[in-house]
């Protein structure tokens, strides 16, 4: 059939059921009202309705899956049983010339068949119209024979005369019911083996289908009630399978026990509270109402907040709930240090979420990357920020087995990303401070190296040809004293070469003009005829490691500035505050793109600065141009 046909059929089934379900409705008015109900017509009418104009919908949507048949064929045998079976009643008052067996047979049939479409083969269907695996095969086929043996034994065999058929009826009553409770447990095995938009697709028809049944399980006087929550099981099908995406089953599931039991809570004080008020203030009992009132309505926020938490325990239990994971993440991290924090949030999130794993990648690579469980596929990709700052990315896997679809997943998130963004940067500044004490300690001793190696092959040997020279020369005095001018001569040129060295052996350690014209001065007199210098303050009096690296980052900062920038105009300025040295360096060159990455001098600059508790910072501020502004505080507490 093409789709057109398939559209068209399922309209003229929907019609000649909805026909169906109207002279049923007729009939039914013929009759006496039943004891049992106060309505005029039967919970099958309102099922010949609803199953078969959903199911169109279905139809028209997706033309070639058969879960929009099966609601189309149940409403429209489930019309067929109800018409016939009022049918027979109205024979018997009418005394009209038909056989009520037939009638009565066609009742049976359909009743069959209407078990067959919506209790047993949709269930088993259900989502997609294939089978969760070919192992329910001989159920489906069983549960086609036991039906079909049933219309044979009720319906033909059970005439006047015949005997001893009521055991085999009960015995096939017993199979149909079995049948029935084994299609609804192949929706439990899809559950186990489904992800979670099809555990939603799942759970909406079961909590619709609830509703149907509880009405049933209390029996009179409520029992036909059920007649107007049976819409909702094919609504509730037919949205799961065409809009799944949208909504969460456990939201509603959490919002309806959370409902129901404020009401039967605040509901019962409020009773209580009235009756108390009418028993005991019987003379004030038009302020009876309003005590209860606002008893009631003191409790309930409280009991709200312990509802929720019950309901959110009942469906996640104590993993699902934000509020306990947050608890269980602090009590955590306080037995932790900084390093290990991330792999226990990481740990907490991922057992919140239920996935199977958690990760965090750092910007820039650096440190490695964290994880928590198996990390082989990335679900989710959430950008981690602390205050203001991107310390790196969440990494999330896909869902792992759980007991219902995780639409409070962005509660947990949501609740638990600020304790991972926490944890993320202190891992950023405990690896870039073992990174900066690994360098500190590496440059110390390359220092001494080079000293060493310095004064051993320079200096050293120097000085011992220098002993050497003289000695020679006191040897010379007498016997020639012009090669002993000589020889004294070039002694006074190799002790000028031994000063130059030490000079710079001394300037490696301390640029002198810190010493000779001051941290002022010796920026100025660095800086050269094209920077502007403003000083502000008084920038005297100030530690030694203070005055290096202010230094030492003002020429750094001129050095890129006259390498990379191409300015025309370069303002350096120092400022001496109450507890601070601010150093500026601002150009009107390119300034720095987005996407440069940091050199060696720039992370030199940023590295003097943090070792001394300062900062370092390399904007381009709006008027353009590159800005180096350096923050050091003036009062160092250096334990050695």
């Amino acid at each position: 059939m093409t789709p057109i046909q398939r559209r068209v059929a399922a309209m003229l089934a929907a019609s000649v059921s909805i026909a169906m379900v109207c002279v049923n409705v007729w009939v039914t008015a013929q009759l006496q009202q039943p004891s049992y109900t106060p309505l005029p017509f039967a919970p099958e009418d309102v099922a010949g309705t609803a199953f078969p104009v959903l199911g169109v919908l279905l139809v028209f949507q997706r033309p070639r899956l058969v879960i929009g048949w099966l609601l189309c064929l149940g409403g429209l045998f489930s019309a067929l049983n109800s018409l016939t079976a009022n049918l027979v009643l109205l024979n018997a008052i009418r005394k009209w010339a038909v056989a009520p067996e037939a009638i009565w047979t066609v009742a049976g049939v359909s009743w069959r068949l209407t078990i067959l479409f919506l209790a047993v083969l949709l269930p088993l269907l259900y989502p997609d119209g294939r089978l969760p695996s070919p192992r329910w095969r001989p159920l489906l086929w069983g549960s086609a024979a036991v039906l079909a043996a049933d219309v044979l034994v009720t319906d033909f065999m059970s005439l006047p005369g015949r005997e001893g058929t009521s055991p085999l009826r009960f015995f096939l009553d017993m199979l149909t019911n079995t049948v029935m409770l084994l299609a609804f447990a192949s929706l439990a095995a899809r559950f186990r083996g489904a992800g979670p938009e099809e555990r939603r697709q799942i759970l909406w028809p079961l909590v619709a289908i609830a509703t149907v049944i509880l009405p049933w399980v209390f029996g009179n006087p409520v029992w036909w009630l059920a007649s107007f929550t049976i819409p909702l099981v094919p609504i509730a099908i037919t949205f799961s399978v065409l809009r799944y995406h949208l909504y969460g089953i456990d939201t509603l599931i959490t919002r309806a026990l959370v409902g129901a039991g404020l009401v039967g809570v605040i509901g019962g004080v409020y009773v209580a509270v009235g009756t108390a008020s009418s028993l005991f203030l019987s003379d004030v009992d038009r302020i009876g109402g309003l005590i209860a009132a606002l008893c009631a309505g003191a409790f309930f926020h409280p009991i709200r907040r312990v509802l929720q938490r019950g309901a959110d325990r009942l469906l996640y239990g104590s993993k699902g709930d934000p509020v306990a994971l947050a608890a269980e993440l602090g009590r955590r991290l306080q037995r932790t240090d900084p390093a290990g924090g991330l792999a226990a949030a990481l740990e907490v999130l991922r057992d919140g979420l239920a996935v199977t794993g958690t990760g965090v990648r750092f910007s820039g690579g650096r440190p490695k990357d964290a994880t928590a469980g198996t990390l082989e596929e990335v679900a989710r990709d959430i950008r981690l920020v602390w205050h203001g700052e991107p310390v790196g990315r969440l990494l999330i896997g896909p869902p792992g087995a759980r007991r219902l679809p995780a639409t409070h997943n962005e509660r947990v998130i949501a609740a638990l990303t600020p304790y991972v963004a926490d944890a993320a940067h202190a891992v950023r500044l405990v690896g870039a401070l073992q990174r900066s004490r690994e360098r500190i300690v590496t440059t110390r001793e390359e220092e001494r190296r080079r000293l060493r190696r310095d004064l051993h092959d320079g200096l050293g040997q120097s000085l011992s040809g220098m002993a050497m020279s003289i000695n020679m020369a006191r040897h010379s005095l007498r016997v020639s004293p012009e090669t002993a001018e000589r020889m004294l001569g070039e002694l006074r040129s190799g002790m000028d070469s031994v000063t130059s060295d030490i000079r710079h052996l001394v300037y490696g350690l301390r640029p002198p003009a810190l010493d000779e014209l001051g941290l002022a001065g010796a920026v100025a007199e660095m800086a050269g005829p094209g920077v502007t210098v403003e000083v502000r303050g008084e920038p005297t009096g100030l530690p030694a490691a203070i005055e290096v690296a202010a230094y030492r980052i003002a020429q750094e900062a001129l050095t890129n500035t006259r390498k990379h920038a191409g300015a025309t105009t370069v303002r350096l300025s120092l400022e001496r505050g109450e507890d601070s040295l601010s150093i500026r360096v601002h150009d009107d060159g390119v300034g720095v793109p987005a996407e440069h990455r940091s050199g060696i001098g720039l992370a030199s600059m940023r590295e003097r600065a943090a070792e001394l508790g300062g900062t370092c910072m390399i904007t381009t501020p709006p008027e353009g141009g590159t800005m180096v502004e350096a923050v050091l505080p003036v009062n160092l507490n250096v334990e050695i």
